[in-house]
């Protein structure tokens, strides 16, 4: 099992979306992706499509207005 991060920083939707969907298939079932962002648009769609894909995701706010979208790869 890896951990990887991506730093979303600073992106509107769709990029943070893109980003996640692109990083996620490269990884294997297990892997953890740690999605950085800090936009309330992307906020509500990562995990909402992680989610609808089958994924466990864990939300963290780790600061006001800046969330880590943690996504664990389940197939």
């Amino acid at each position: 099992m890896a951990e990887y991060e991506l730093d979303c920083m600073g992106e509107a939707c769709p990029i943070p979306l893109v980003k996640a969907e692109k990083k996620l298939a490269e990884l294997n079932v297990g892997d953890i992706l740690i999605v950085q962002i800090d936009h309330s648009c992307a906020m509500k769609n990562v995990p909402e499509w992680a989610r609808k894909e089958g994924h466990n995701v864990e939300i963290d706010e780790v600061d006001d207005g800046e969330w880590e979208v943690v996504i664990e790869k389940m197939h």
